[in-house]
């Protein structure tokens, strides 16, 4: 699994503060700290190319309203594929909090 390349303790603590995290409001301050604007922005981009993916909307349209190139559709594509199912996980859990 590539994830197991990528385990240590600084992304261990990273991944225990985003776990810390109580709600909305202190996601956006740890983040705004913790990342460029530009970063957070890629991020984002990259889990609304995913759930336009998933819905089967073609690269033209998620090219078009999302502004991800076809590289990064194409890298995410490839994850929801072939990938740990991470994108699967959270998007469902996010529709899951869109119902209550």
């Amino acid at each position: 699994m590539q994830i197991d390349k990528l385990r240590g303790k600084e992304l261990d603590q990273l991944f225990n503060a985003v776990l810390s995290l109580n709600d909305l409001e202190e996601c956006y301050r740890f983040f705004d700290d913790l990342c460029t604007v530009n970063e957070i922005q890629s991020l984002a981009q990259r889990l609304e190319v995913a759930r336009m993916l998933q819905e089967g909307n073609t690269y033209h349209k998620i090219e078009t309203e999302t502004g991800a190139s076809t590289a990064t559709i194409s890298r995410v594509k490839r994850c929801l594929n072939y990938g740990n199912d991470a994108y699967q996980m959270a998007l469902d859990r996010v529709k899951e909090t869109e119902k209550q």
